[in-house]
Order: C-alpha cells, then sequence, then structure tokens
C-alpha cells in the first residue's frame, strides 16, 4: 500500500462531523449572503440555467484552491453555472515561489478574467539573478530578460487574488478532502471527509500533483506522475542579504540553494533543490522533510546553515518532487482533471500556472458551448489543450540537468557559462522559445451566458 493510500485509509476513519463551509475569517452569515451579492459584470444571472437556457444551474464541484480551481470557477460563473469548491488545508495556503505569465495567451485570459491589473500590482519585479561561490562572491550574472516572463507573482499572491475575486459567489469548503466519488447516469455523489455526503452534476479535480480525485477516478498515483530526479523547498524568510528586486544562488555538485526578494524587498524566499531518485516521505511529515533537508545541506556553503536554521520557523515551508503528469486521458464520464492534476509540466518549466489558466479558461468555455454536454465538452477541452499541454512539458525536460549538475566540474562548468551567456549571439534563445511555447494556442471566444 502507497503513503497516499494508507493516509486516505486512515483519513476515511476520521470523525465525519461536518465544519464550517467558510474560510477562516469570514463568519458563516457572509457566505450565506453570498448568492445574493450583485454579480460581477459579464456573470450570468442569478436563476439562469444551464449555459445561456433556463432552469436549474449545473453543479460542477471542483476540488483544489490554489489556481486552477478558483479561475474555473470564475469562468463556470461567468457561463452560469454553479461551483463549490474543497479544500485540504484549513485556509488559503500562503507561500509557495514565484510564477511567470508570458505571452498573449497568458496576457488575454488575466485580462478577460479582469485581475490582470491586481497581479501586475502584486509582482515580484525580481530583475537580474547573481550565481556566487561558497563564499558569496558573484561568479555570474544573468539579466531578467533571459528568463524571466512579462509578469512574475508569488503563487501564494495569485491565489489570493483568485480567492477574494471568486468568493463572494463561490462556495468553499476548507479543511475538507473527497474520499469517494459514486457516478451515475445523473450525476456525481461525493462523500468527504469531515462534510455530509452531497450531489453534483460534475466534479473537476484541480487538486495538483498529488490529486486525489485523480486517484479515486483514474488510479494510483504512480500510473501517472514521472519523477524528474529533482526535489524542491521553498518558504519565506528575512531578506537578510539586503536583497532589492534581485536573487542570488549558490550551485554546487547535485544541489543548489538561492534567495530572491519578495513583496517589495520586505521578505525573501529560500530555495533549495537537490538531485535525488523518488523518495518513499509521508507528503505531511513536515519535520522528516526538513530533517532530510537538513542532512543534504548543512555545511553545504554560502548562506545554507543560516537558512536551514531559519526553516525551522518558517510560517509556509513547502517540500515536494520535481515532477510531471502524462496521462492519455483527462476525463471519465463526468469527471474530468484541470491544471497539474492532468498535465503538471513541472515547477521547473516556468508554465504551470500560465497552462492552468488557459485551461480553465477552454473547459469552462466548452461547457457552455456544449450546453452543458459535458461528454461534448471535455472532449473539445481535450482537443484544444492537448498539444498546448505537451509543449509546455517539453520546457519542463532536461531542466533538471541544470538546476543539479551531477559534479563539482559540472556546476563550474555552467557558472563559466552563463558568465558568459549575456555575451552570446543567441543570449535570448531560450527566452524566445518559452514566449512561443506560451503563445501556442488560439483562444476561441466563449461568450458569457
Amino acid at each position: 500500500m502507497t503513503n497516499t493510500q494508507k493516509n486516505t485509509q486512515k483519513n476515511a476513519q476520521k470523525n465525519t462531523q461536518p465544519i464550517a463551509k467558510h474560510a477562516p475569517g469570514r463568519s458563516a452569515g457572509h457566505d450565506a449572503r453570498q448568492s445574493t451579492r450583485q454579480q460581477p459584470e459579464g456573470s450570468a444571472a442569478a436563476g439562469s440555467g444551464i449555459g445561456s437556457g433556463g432552469g436549474r444551474k449545473l453543479s460542477v464541484l471542483i476540488s483544489g484552491a490554489s489556481v486552477a480551481g478558483p479561475a474555473l470557477a470564475h469562468w463556470l460563473r461567468r457561463h452560469g453555472f454553479e461551483a463549490t469548491i474543497v479544500e485540504r488545508a484549513p485556509a488559503l495556503r500562503d507561500g509557495g515561489y514565484a510564477v511567470d505569465f508570458r505571452g498573449d495567451a497568458h496576457l488575454s485570459v488575466l485580462r478577460r478574467m479582469g485581475i490582470l491589473d491586481a497581479v501586475e500590482s502584486a509582482r515580484t519585479g525580481v530583475g537580474s539573478m547573481s550565481y556566487v561561490n561558497a563564499t558569496g562572491k558573484p561568479v555570474a550574472k544573468l539579466p531578467a530578460d533571459l528568463f524571466a516572463g512579462d509578469v512574475e507573482i508569488l503563487r501564494g499572491d495569485l491565489a489570493r487574488i483568485l480567492y477574494d475575486e471568486t468568493s463572494p459567489y463561490t462556495e468553499y469548503l476548507f479543511g475538507d478532502s473527497v474520499t469517494s466519488l459514486t457516478e451515475d447516469a445523473n450525476g456525481v455523489s461525493v462523500t468527504f471527509e469531515r462534510s455530509a455526503p452531497r450531489r453534483f452534476d460534475l466534479v473537476v479535480g484541480a487538486d495538483g500533483l498529488h490529486s486525489t480525485t485523480r486517484r479515486l477516478a483514474f488510479g494510483p498515483e504512480e500510473d501517472f506522475v514521472k519523477h524528474l530526479g529533482v526535489y524542491c523547498a521553498v518558504f519565506t524568510t528575512a531578506n537578510h542579504l539586503g536583497l532589492d528586486h534581485t536573487g542570488h544562488a549558490y550551485r554546487t555538485a547535485n544541489r543548489m540553494v538561492a534567495m530572491y526578494s519578495a513583496r517589495h524587498n520586505a521578505e525573501a524566499k529560500a530555495v533549495f533543490y537537490f538531485g535525488s531518485p523518488d523518495l518513499d516521505l509521508d507528503r505531511r511529515d513536515v519535520t522528516r522533510q526538513q530533517d532530510l533537508l537538513r542532512a543534504k545541506f548543512a555545511g553545504g556553503g554560502w548562506q545554507s546553515d543560516r537558512l536551514l536554521h531559519e526553516m525551522r520557523h518558517a510560517p509556509d515551508f513547502y517540500f515536494d518532487s520535481v515532477s510531471q503528469v502524462r496521462m492519455d486521458s483527462w476525463s471519465r464520464g463526468r469527471i474530468v482533471l484541470l491544471g497539474d492534476a492532468a498535465y503538471c509540466p513541472s515547477s521547473l518549466s516556468g508554465m504551470g500556472s500560465g497552462l492552468a489558466l488557459v485551461g480553465a479558461y477552454v473547459l469552462a468555455g466548452e461547457l457552455a458551448a456544449a450546453g452543458g454536454d459535458h461528454a461534448v465538452a471535455f472532449a473539445r477541452y481535450e482537443r484544444e489543450m492537448r498539444a498546448y499541454a505537451e509543449g509546455c512539458q517539453k520546457m519542463g525536460d532536461g531542466v533538471a540537468g541544470l538546476m543539479v549538475p551531477g559534479s563539482r566540474f559540472a556546476a563550474a562548468a555552467l557558472n563559466r557559462y552563463y558568465k558568459l551567456m549575456p555575451y552570446l549571439p543567441g543570449k535570448n534563445m531560450a527566452a524566445r522559445i518559452a514566449r512561443r511555447t506560451a503563445e501556442n494556442i488560439t483562444l476561441r471566444d466563449y461568450p458569457a451566458a
């Protein structure tokens, strides 16, 4: 039995008393009033039916409240559907690494959602990245235009923007998770760890790399997740280096540790990468994860020891494998997957959040275009997104070896190459390839209900 299966078995035995169905800091009365609030411009009017027709609204359960799930809730609302989001975490998750949006497709979706200005206001503004030696002396410097997108924002800040936009008209179930899915001709019966069982017309798994929805509906994680040989940890720390919209990174054999400023230099993000085969770790055992990181990096030079000390007090420690998700099909009956749950390109691709937002736009739009016919909509969604997602995944192939070279010689050689890179004729090639990949889809217009 895998760790995931063991955790699921344990969770199924927990007390199933229902919990409050509102986010911490919001009253139950606030959420009860959400359905009576005035709706955003361009959204469906209250009481509209499936798509643009009359009658009962199509009800959709979305598992996952990070990026893909709330983005989908936004578009479902625009098209006259009703969304409920369930999230295992007890509150909205802060922290995480910086994510990029680049090219017309990404920016167009943000603009159509009405959140581009908010995203740009929260952008990290990080410029160049300096590579240093063990004593902190710079050995190479990469300008931002060689690797950054059009807009970079912390994942936690993006999640907050999406939540604030969708919470007035979306039911959020925090601190809960799906435990079973039973489909019939008319819908899906869903049981939860804590809440009472409910019925929905459709279920969407937007619950990330380790998707519970995917496991329940499609099979065990190991059938779909491809480990790329690298693990990553990231957390918030004090900006003790005084970084001013910039970052420093130290790379040696099979390891890299970096810091970059965040939130207008008020804090910093610490990032650790190390090469390893797939590890048998409980994803929720933070103590063991931190012990492993300490064993890998203690005495490793530069800021390693100080960051390892501060790691113990970080409020948002995140640890996971660098992996991709490969699936032959993203839907099964009335259940469909979105974002990393279906086609994770890896955290090293620079494409995950943009891909998730585009996927949410297309999935909701195809449901509206099909008048709520899930079989037609899911097939069209996959047809529109398959080649685009596979192109984004290619951006993550081979990057792991550049992050954590296998020897000190390879790490030194890579640093020397980076030192020369700003002066080479093809210096912007990587950025151009990334932009072409991000723009390699033609977005259809899906009129709101």
